[in-house]
């Protein structure tokens, strides 16, 4: 994925949306420009990330021959919350910044 922030800032804007997404084109990603300030696009952000993680995990299942021993461990059953707003634990555990 390819994330443009602070896109409320169009007259500080240092790459177009256009190069953007032209880039991200090329190399295959998704393009989304968002802006925390104005609320913009953050959450959908965020929403994409965990969709496209979840078909990529799938995907691997699949790939493996269906082993239901790796799937099951690997990728959550179809309707199954994951929340990812309670779990700060990693966060707690390293801080926010440490290598």
């Amino acid at each position: 994925m390819l994330i443009g922030n602070k896109s409320d800032l169009r007259h500080l804007v240092a790459v177009s949306t256009e190069d953007g997404k032209s880039f991200a084109e090329r190399e295959s990603l998704y393009f989304m420009e968002t802006s925390a300030l104005e609320a913009t696009n953050v959450e959908n952000a965020f929403t994409e990330v965990l969709t496209q993680i979840y078909r990529i995990v799938s995907k691997r299942a699949v790939e493996t021959g269906g082993d239901a021993a790796a799937a099951s461990s690997s990728v959550p059953s179809r309707g199954e919350t994951i929340n990812v707003k309670d779990d700060g634990s990693m966060l707690k555990r390293i801080g926010c910044c440490s290598n």
